[in-house]
């Protein structure tokens, strides 16, 4: 059913790549949330006010606030669908983004809420009226939410969209909470014992932990996370897919929204090969990127020397020898000036964010481990930092 009115309602659904078709799938779970979550709260706010339940009520509102978080990823998918201007030349994606920390922030807000009402109705109880009414509407809201939980999984998951992710995760958690609420009803109606408010308290902690979580994970888009290991490796490996390619380094990837990534690095490639070919080969792997994965790639060229079976042989075992201090530890850029009296050994090392050492005493461990194997020698190490996890 989801994939039907996917296709029934949004044109040229397949192309989840294109700007205009991204904003259509948003705008159009946006709405139907909207229309999901006010019928609920409408016939669930009837129900409890008549039942006198708060854990009812308060689920009622839970739904208005949903409705809310549903008008505010509507708002935010269509600011992010502007296109760049001066001011923002790379655009307004990360405004779905903002949206989603918006939806998160909401759903922590409903969880403290409703933990405190429940708190205070333990103290002072009221009786509950159970009818069959009651149990249609709660069973048919988790029915429904359960559908819109599947339904914002599948278009979040489509379209790569953490607001889309966060709403499924929300409605998910309504799903639990209802489905508390009903349980409380039933057991109080057959035993006799007020669980109204402690169903109501448990189901507002779950929510609370719940709204953090999703804080987290929309907060770090917006705080520069490191890219995917997914992404990460399909850039490695595209680029080393063309012929030519030595090697590849200092990958930095920046994030100004869904579908609005950019990224740059280095390439090695032979220093004895034709220069203007090798920037051609540079010019068609950034064309590719931008053709094949909507990537806005920018290589530099790193000529390598190759011919040279000494510096070879240094590179290679320095490569290694520095390992000796993190596995992770890379070089790149190796060059040497030979002298009379010594040779100056030049090169970059790449330090792992969550590295113990300073950059300056990585930099001196690195210059003795060198000087130690090659006495001759004055080296010279420039410490990059790493933009990509520490496992990757």
């Amino acid at each position: 059913m989801i994939d039907w009115l996917i296709r029934h309602f949004i044109p040229n659904a397949d192309d989840t790549a294109n700007a205009a078709v991204r904003t259509a799938y948003g705008q159009f779970a946006g709405i139907v949330g909207i229309v999901c979550n006010v019928a609920l709260c409408v016939a669930k706010g009837a129900i409890g006010i008549v039942a006198g339940s708060v854990s009812i009520v308060a689920d009622a509102v839970n739904n208005l606030s949903d409705a809310a978080s549903n008008i505010v990823s509507l708002l935010g998918f269509k600011l992010a669908s502007r296109p760049a201007d001066p001011e923002h030349p790379y655009g307004h994606g990360r405004y779905e983004y903002l949206a989603g920390l918006v939806v998160a922030a909401l759903v922590l807000a409903i969880g403290i809420n409703l933990v405190g009402s429940s708190v205070e109705k333990i103290f002072h109880p009221t009786p509950v009226e159970f009818n069959g009414t009651l149990v249609l509407i709660l069973v048919l809201s988790i029915a429904v939410k359960f559908w819109m939980a599947a339904f914002n999984r599948t278009i979040g998951r489509r379209i790569d969209s953490e607001t889309l992710q966060a709403t499924a995760v929300d409605s998910r958690n309504d799903v639990i909470s209802t489905a508390a609420v009903l349980a409380s009803a039933a057991i109080s109606h057959v035993c006799g014992i007020q669980l109204d408010s402690v169903a109501g308290a448990a189901v507002g902690a779950f929510i609370i932990w719940s709204g953090i979580g999703l804080v987290r994970d929309t907060v770090n888009p917006l705080l520069g996370q490191a890219p995917s290991p997914e992404l990460v490796e399909h850039i490695r490996a595209k680029i080393m897919s063309y012929p030519g390619v030595l090697g590849t380094h200092d990958l930095m990837v920046h994030d100004y929204g869904p579908g609005r990534q950019f990224a740059s690095a280095h390439v090695e490639m032979a220093a004895e090969a034709d220069p203007m070919e090798s920037h051609d080969l540079i010019d068609d792997i950034e064309q590719d990127f931008k053709n094949d994965d909507g990537l806005i790639v920018t290589l530099h060229y790193d000529p390598i020397v190759t011919d040279d079976p000494t510096v070879n042989d240094m590179r290679n075992w320095i490569n290694q020898a520095v390992k000796i201090i993190d596995p992770r530890i890379t070089i790149h850029d190796l060059r040497t000036v030979p002298g009379p009296t010594h040779t100056n050994v030049i090169f970059d090392c790449v330090r792992p964010t969550d590295l113990p050492l300073t950059e300056e005493q990585l930099r001196r461990r690195v210059k003795q481990i060198v000087a130690d194997h090659y006495p001759r020698t004055i080296v010279k190490v420039t410490i990059d930092e790493s933009y990509v996890s520490s496992e990757q």
